[in-house]
């Protein structure tokens, strides 16, 4: 699991923001989505910073990288292959979990009406578990592809426990 994670983390790192130069001493700043839910049970998309950056080795004689450990604990990974014109439809995510589009694009749009459109290079964490139906039956998130492909995402399910008005909580 360990060995798991660490490809995640490292996965994680490159995808944010590319190779980082150990001989700029500036800790970098990458961004994700967060998909969360406020004390009303709406979800909202709000992008967030990376910047808890620390340059070190991750296996030596690696050279150092600038590392942000996001989460620790149990982490279970997916990866997934949306078909071309895949519709999410309307739901919350069943885990928190961290989602990397590795090939395609594709969006979310949060309950109160924001849409966010992903493609490799993002990054989005899903913690809408605690939204409620709306008026019109809306809960968690609508998802769907962007284009006439499928869409690659790696899935990073957490063991956190989901939260609610804690926007950016990772970072």
């Amino acid at each position: 699991m360990t060995r798991l994670l660490s490809l995640a983390a490292a996965l994680l790192s490159v995808t944010a923001f590319g190779a980082a130069h150990a001989a700029d001493p500036t800790p970098p700043t990458a961004w994700y989505w967060h998909n969360w839910t406020d004390h009303d049970g709406i979800s909202h998309m709000t992008r967030c910073p990376f910047h808890n950056y620390n340059l070190k080795t991750m296996s030596k004689p690696a050279g150092p990288q600038w590392q942000d450990h996001v989460h620790e604990g149990n982490a279970q990974i997916i990866s997934t292959v949306q078909p071309a014109h895949w519709d999410g439809s309307w739901h919350p995510d069943p885990k928190v979990q961290w989602i990397i589009p590795l090939k395609g694009s594709w969006y979310v749009t949060a309950m109160d009406g924001k849409k966010v459109v992903m493609g490799p290079g993002d990054v989005s964490l899903g913690e809408d578990q605690m939204s409620r139906k709306d008026a019109k039956g809306h809960i968690g998130h609508f998802a769907g592809n962007i284009g006439d492909g499928p869409v690659t995402l790696m899935v990073i399910q957490t063991d956190e426990q989901p939260t609610t008005d804690q926007p950016c909580r990772f970072h």
